[in-house]
């Protein structure tokens, strides 16, 4: 059976000495880490990359938020659009033979068109209440559920995600999770990341849809 994905998100609210120390101790059990940093100059998000490769993070395993031209200048393993960023229709034809489409979609609408232009995958959220969307209420698990069962390529779900929601989430036969301050802000990182990996072994659903390296 292939296994679900563990995407780790930077939370914007750290400095990149602390996120080095994270991604030092933790590169090994995840999936795909995330540089999402919205605030920051594409000079600076170079920086973030270089570093965190030269701290052993694989080139495979790192995805860049929005920037397109610093993925691409980086030959990170995958590039994440937002809504607001470059349509996929776009930015698909731009990328590296091997690079990853990720795009964020909030129901069936927007997965089926982000599918069509040419996504390689989905990020479906928030799924729970989550402090980095204040005020915004969640989407919850059935509507996860219908996105995963709407297109043809892997979905993973985030927001607001503990050890305690892992089992739930991912019996909807999304791919994976994607987790920002429940590892990123964890006392213990790493510690942290091994106990979700641990949770999500326990579960033996099959991930409806799912393709190594997303």
């Amino acid at each position: 059976m292939e296994s679900h994905v563990l995407h780790i998100i930077s939370s914007g609210k750290q400095t990149l000495a602390r996120v080095k120390t994270i991604i030092h101790s933790i590169h090994p059990y995840l999936d795909v880490f995330q540089i999402r940093e919205k605030q920051q100059t594409a000079r600076t998000l170079m920086a973030w990359a270089q570093t965190l490769l030269a701290e052993g993070l694989p080139a495979s395993k790192l995805s860049m938020n929005d920037r397109l031209d610093v993925g691409l200048a980086v030959r990170a393993g995958h590039i994440h659009l937002a809504y607001h960023s470059l349509p996929p229709s776009e930015a698909k034809p731009l990328l590296f033979p091997g690079q990853k489409l990720g795009v964020s979609v909030h129901d069936v609408k927007e997965a089926e068109l982000a599918e069509e232009n040419g996504a390689d995958f989905l990020y479906f959220g928030h799924v729970y209440p989550t402090h980095s969307k204040p005020g915004m209420a969640p989407r919850g698990i059935h509507a996860l559920e219908k996105v995963v069962h709407s297109v043809s390529i892997p979905v993973i779900a985030l927001g607001g995600i503990t050890l305690e929601k892992v089992y739930d989430i991912l019996a909807t036969g999304c791919a994976g999770l994607a987790v920002m301050s429940a590892v990123m802000k964890a006392e213990n990182p790493e510690a942290t990341i091994m106990a979700f990996r641990r949770e999500m072994d326990k579960v033996t659903v099959h991930p409806v849809r799912i393709q190594k390296h997303i």
